[in-house]
């Protein structure tokens, strides 16, 4: 169990770190482009292991060829993974994404649910997806996305030291004020992007690291 005095400590740590991106990136928001909810939860299976840029590239013909969503509850694999390849493991994308059309169809009546416990039983769909989709697509905010950026940054930011998302999305919850828990995701995003990259660079030179965090 966490001291009160450690977590205390950490609120006080996140909120000097937030405020420093908040003027970095004063509107964070999702890279991602898409025209709908059920195209956003389409990008957001893509971008798994992919580059939001790549998947931005692949899209736009993706959505022109299946507009409506029971083009997609209808698609032949074989033909869809061709249309996905360059996003990579498309056939394991090609298998969530039409899985989950079908199951959107079956449960949902073709329209994505509002709640995590809902979108979890989706094909493909696990709480950082969930999180993302919920957030961008209802206003629903359950939990924080913990992807590769925030993951990598929150232990060098000293935010949280546990190694799989889980832990650290709890982590996040408890030291992050949950009317932050959306923005926090995107402002750690942008800042992993442009200045903290996780190849190697000059780490003393990013702006945290000027204003001493850490």
């Amino acid at each position: 169990m966490v001291d009160s005095r450690e977590i205390f400590r950490l609120k006080k740590r996140a909120a000097k770190v937030f405020a420093v991106l908040e003027k970095l990136f004063p509107n964070p928001k999702i890279a991602l482009k898409y025209g709908n909810n059920w195209e956003l939860l389409v990008a957001v299976q893509l971008s798994a292991q992919c580059t939001d840029k790549k998947v931005n590239e692949v899209t736009p013909a993706l959505f022109k060829k299946y507009p409506k969503f029971k083009d997609y509850a209808e698609a032949n694999p074989r033909e869809f993974e061709k249309d996905i390849h360059q996003c990579g493991f498309f056939r394991a994308k090609t298998r969530n994404i039409l899985g989950a059309a079908k199951a959107v169809q079956e449960r949902f009546g073709g329209k994505l649910p509002r709640t995590m416990e809902e979108m979890l039983t989706i094909p493909g769909i696990g709480r950082k997806s969930a999180n993302v989709i919920l957030g961008n697509a209802y206003g629903v905010v359950e939990g924080i996305a913990v992807d590769t950026h925030v993951k990598r940054l929150s232990r060098v930011l000293g935010l949280s030291q546990e190694k799989t998302p889980e832990k650290i999305e709890k982590d996040l919850m408890r030291i992050i004020p949950k009317k932050d828990w959306f923005k926090a995701t995107y402002l750690l995003i942008d800042y992993g992007r442009k200045y903290c990259f996780a190849r190697p660079h000059k780490h003393e030179l990013c702006p945290l690291s000027k204003a001493g965090l850490p």
